[in-house]
């Protein structure tokens, strides 16, 4: 069994955030969720590609060689996963990292002062993910915690606007604009702002072969600004600070107007402080181990959890420089980790 002195505990650094940023608003059209957890979600996947981001340079750091490879036929066409391998080798052992965001300020106190807690974590997977992913059973999962804060509400999104901290406010469009039945263009859109102040805004979306699209532009004060771009979908709109107004955007191929209240923006902003690279373990050996986490259960990770998970206790991973060291000798793909 492993201790608390194998984790491989990295700093954060604020371009991790910028890194997750760009994902998350990549993959809002292949991302389904409800509008009243939309933002918990997102910041939720800023965390997750942060810490991807962070494995990598840590790889490299380490002189561990690998590659990367698109994760799923039907996940957002840049999706990648980390293998393991030196490039001669072809593909290796592919990594799927399970990372959870620990926002609870009382919690990654303790966590800090006593990484040991970590131990007793289940290293979950949602049983339906496992189920259906269809990679080897020789393929690993990584288990990481990213803590860092979040300021969702009023009073935090007024301190970190008044002390000048890093904040990203979007608001995430509904299902019918970020992943249109039919993918028609949109034709040109309007945009408007009720505000007494230029509003700077930027559209994300995609064009007709379903590439990142995105556009900046600037609002004067209640004066309509048309964009010609060949937008086919909307998925966010981003503005540096919460407006004070509405904001609307009118689609001229369907006449419709669609209006953003100030309070329809979320702040996707992750304010990272360590990550913590508990373990690892195959997956033929998860499916071996694991026991069933029932929906609704209170684990370290969450108050509650939301879906069906299977778990090994993080006490029971392989720590991760085991991996590493191995990394560095394998010289195909069927050498390697048991």
């Amino acid at each position: 069994m492993q201790t608390s002195s194998d984790f491989v505990r990295l700093p954060y650094t604020p371009d991790l955030t910028e890194g997750g940023i760009a994902y998350a608003l990549r993959s809002l059209p292949y991302s389904s969720f409800e509008r009243l957890s939309a933002y918990d979600r997102i910041r939720r996947k800023v965390a997750g590609a942060a810490v991807e981001l962070a494995f990598r340079r840590y790889l490299s750091q380490q002189d561990v060689p690998f590659q990367t490879a698109a994760a799923t036929p039907f996940a957002a066409h840049d999706q990648y996963d980390v293998s393991l391998a030196q490039p001669p080798a072809g593909d290796g052992r592919r990594c799927d990292i399970q990372s959870f965001l620990i926002s609870r300020r009382n919690q990654i106190l303790e966590m800090r002062r006593n990484p040991a807690l970590m131990l007793n974590a289940p290293a979950l997977v949602a049983s339906d993910q496992h189920a259906a992913d269809e990679r080897s059973e020789s393929d690993l999962y990584v288990f990481a915690f990213l803590a860092g804060l979040t300021a969702v509400s009023q009073n935090d999104l007024k301190k970190i606007i008044e002390t000048n901290l890093p904040r990203y406010f979007i608001h995430a469009m509904p299902e019918l604009w970020r992943k249109p039945m039919h993918w028609n263009p949109l034709g040109t859109l309007v945009l408007k702002s009720e505000s007494d102040a230029e509003t700077l805004v930027e559209i994300s979306g995609q064009d007709a072969g379903r590439e990142f699209l995105t556009r900046t532009v600037n609002l004067p004060p209640k004066t309509r600004v048309t964009v010609a771009d060949p937008f086919y979908s909307i998925a966010a709109i981003h503005v540096k600070d919460m407006p004070s107004a509405r904001l609307g955007i009118h689609f001229s191929v369907s006449k419709k107007t669609y209006l953003i209240a100030p309070a329809e923006w979320g702040n996707i902003w992750v304010y990272g402080m360590d990550i913590y690279f508990t373990g690892f373990i195959t997956r033929g050996e998860f499916r071996q181990r694991a026991n069933l986490i029932a929906p609704n259960s209170r684990v370290f990770q969450y108050e509650h959890t939301r879906v069906k998970n299977l778990a090994v206790p993080i006490s029971e991973l392989k720590p991760l420089q085991d991996l590493l060291t191995r990394a560095r000798e394998w010289k195909s793909p069927g050498e390697g980790v048991r």
